[in-house]
């Protein structure tokens, strides 16, 4: 019955002067027409002279085009009072949708347009007051390093300028990561997916990621911290995965990044990769055993800047998970943080893609066991 009366209120929009333009106009005729003939009949059977009907008929035809002509146009002033408003900086401003015809419905088309204004306009601001405090922090250790130095409060001893290094290359990451999220979001990256062997690939990953955390004493690459081991469980062993390598590693080395700076000592990072339901598909699981990620934080944790609310936390640069939840979606899949009984899970889904014609297993040990640690 409902999906009736809908088709029927459908079709009779048309001639609803209420919810369209052209019958308020038609309506608007027919009135005229009406009240003009209706004069003139008075005047007929009447001694009126037919100049004053005339007067009458276009004096009332004047009023009634002024009312229609005013409802229809109110919208459309109101539109361009806010867009004035907008083009001036003021984007709280709305149109008050009073219409269901087509010009209600720009009005409801311009009302998301500002709120979308809005929110770009809030998200620019933001970023750039985000962006300057990050900016500010390591350039402003950088400095009191080299000042010390040029003070001759302190020498230029390989530890002082390991400092200078750090906030260097802290500087450095987070530049790095604006321009992934800049392209990202300019749509200029495209995906190079290809069939991959999980185990090698996450492995060197893995490799590169416990070399890239810190510099020891001899200015040599070393983990910043050797107390948290990384483990690698991947099973299959023979897994395949269809994705962009480079996008893929932004994906892990941000995740495991993140995972490492929330362990406790002694805790462990598991990466661990099984194979999804459809050919090529891949799941993904970052694991430490750290505090945790509060449910309030769960959703929020992937937007930029964001840090979390448990104090004490250094989150770093909150541009890191930014770029891993960019990155999954542009190979179509999903990322969250998932259930864990302790520490904190984020659990990566990957589509995958074609099924190849053959399987390459070069890189592989030879026994086939269900699951090979790798630790780091």
């Amino acid at each position: 019955m409902r999906r009736w009366w809908r088709r029927v209120w459908a079709a009779l929009r048309p001639w609803d002067p209420f919810r369209s333009i052209k019958a308020a106009l038609q309506l608007l005729v027919i009135v005229s027409v009406l009240i003009t003939t209706l004069l003139v009949t008075v005047a007929i059977h009447s001694a009126t002279e037919l100049r004053v009907i005339t007067i009458f008929s276009i004096i009332a035809c004047l009023l009634i085009t002024q009312i229609v002509a005013t409802n229809l146009t109110a919208p459309l002033r109101e539109m361009t009072a806010v867009a004035r408003a907008m083009a001036a900086g003021d984007y709280s401003r709305r149109v008050a949708r009073v219409r269901r015809d087509e010009v209600g419905e720009l009005a409801e088309t311009f009302n998301r347009m500002a709120a979308d204004l809005a929110a770009a306009d809030r998200h620019r601001k933001e970023l750039v007051a985000n962006v300057s405090h990050e900016l500010r922090t390591p350039i402003a250790a950088l400095r009191a390093v080299l000042e010390n130095v040029v003070d001759g409060v302190s020498a230029a001893d390989p530890e002082t300028m390991r400092l200078a290094l750090q906030q260097t290359e802290r500087l450095g990451k987070l530049v790095s990561q604006l321009l992934d999220l800049s392209r990202l979001d300019s749509g200029a990256v495209r995906l190079d997916a290809k069939r991959f062997e999980v185990w090698p690939y996450l492995s060197a990953v893995l490799k590169t990621a416990s070399l890239g955390m810190g510099t020891s004493g001899k200015g040599s690459r070393t983990r910043q911290r050797a107390d948290v081991p990384l483990h690698l469980d991947v099973s299959p062993l023979e897994l395949m995965a269809y994705a962009d390598g480079e996008r893929l590693h932004q994906v892990v080395a941000n995740l495991v990044d993140n995972a490492v700076k929330h362990s406790p000592p002694g805790g462990r990072v598991t990466v661990r990769a099984r194979s999804g339901a459809a050919p090529g598909s891949l799941e993904l699981d970052v694991m430490d055993e750290g505090p945790g990620i509060p449910e309030a934080d769960r959703v929020r944790v992937f937007e930029r800047f964001h840090r979390g609310s448990q104090p004490g936390r250094d989150g770093g640069t909150g541009l890191g998970l930014a770029i891993a939840r960019w990155a999954v979606d542009l190979h179509g899949g999903r990322i969250e943080v998932a259930e864990s009984p302790s520490g904190c899970r984020i659990h990566v889904t990957l589509p995958g893609g074609p099924a190849p014609t053959t399987q390459k297993r070069d890189h592989f040990p030879a026994n086939s066991g269900r699951e090979t640690p790798f630790s780091v």
